[in-house]
């Protein structure tokens, strides 16, 4: 139990260092750019202040032990365990989430955030999503429905 309780505090560490970058990003820019253009601004703002950060990582898709040539990218993914998806849209729609979870099962990433730069006050588009089957063999992880991650603003579990 104390290990998860770690754990669960280095994820809200890193989640916490996350908002807070993309919160003066968007103080700087303000909401109606391109998400390029966010991303590149998050994750100079998230090495600044020495968070790891790797951009556009691709996703090896496997069907049938075959893996395939697909062009899937994570837009960040931050401390090698939170996946970061980020969208400059007028509302996010239950695609952009199923996108993330997705992506955590994919990556067997614990914790994803959702971050909508296209808002008046950033925090109203910041989202955070859990993947409750994480760490699990990968069999399991993808014979689970997409059900199986949960909204919340406090702890992952």
């Amino acid at each position: 139990m104390a290990t998860e309780t770690r754990r669960h505090r280095e994820w809200n560490e890193i989640t916490q260092g996350i908002i807070g970058a993309a919160i003066d990003v968007h103080r700087e820019l303000g909401p109606g750019l391109l998400e390029a253009v966010y991303e590149e601004c998050l994750c100079w703002e998230l090495q600044a202040r020495s968070i790891s950060c790797e951009r556009q990582k691709p996703i090896p898709i496997s069907y049938k032990g075959r893996i395939l040539d697909a062009d899937y990218r994570i837009d960040l993914i931050v401390e090698a365990t939170v996946v970061v998806e980020l969208k400059a849209v007028d509302t996010l729609r239950p695609v952009h989430f199923a996108q993330l979870l997705s992506y955590l099962v994919l990556t067997d990433s614990p914790l994803g955030l959702l971050i909508n730069f296209n808002e008046a006050r950033l925090i109203d588009g910041v989202h955070r999503v859990a993947n409750k089957n994480a760490n699990l063999p990968r069999t399991e992880v993808v014979s689970k429905d997409h059900r199986s991650w949960i909204r919340t603003n406090g702890p992952p579990y």
